[in-house]
C-alpha cells in the first residue's frame, strides 16, 4: 500500500472559532476513511525558508495528514468527501517514496 502527504493549502487565517468547527469536521471525517489516516498531522505556519542560493518559490502551507491507500485513485476517491475541501481549500497529494 502507497503512503501519501497531503498539504492543506489556502483557506488564510481562520477564526478560532472556525478553526474548532474544522477540528471537528476532520476528526469526523476521518472515522470514514476505515483506517487510511495514517497520521492526522498538524495545522502549520510558515515561519522561515532556507536555501544556499535563490530559494523556490514556495507555496503556503497551512496543514498536513498522512495517509494510505492502493493507488492516487483511490487516494483521490478517498479526499473527495475531506471538509478542507467543501471550505473552498486545496489537498496536494505527494507520494512518499522509499528511500
Amino acid at each position: 500500500m502507497a503512503q501519501f502527504l497531503i498539504t492543506y493549502h489556502g483557506m488564510g487565517h481562520p477564526t478560532p472559532e472556525m478553526m474548532e468547527a474544522s477540528r471537528q469536521a476532520f476528526f469526523s471525517w476521518v472515522e470514514t476513511t476505515g483506517g487510511a489516516v495514517t497520521d492526522p498531522g498538524a495545522p502549520v505556519n510558515f515561519v522561515a525558508q532556507l536555501a544556499a542560493g535563490e530559494p523556490a518559490p514556495a507555496a503556503e502551507i497551512a496543514g498536513y495528514t498522512i495517509i494510505q491507500a492502493e493507488s492516487l485513485d483511490a487516494a483521490r476517491a478517498l479526499l473527495a468527501e475531506h471538509p478542507f475541501i467543501a471550505r473552498g481549500g486545496t489537498l496536494q497529494i505527494s507520494e512518499c517514496l522509499g528511500v
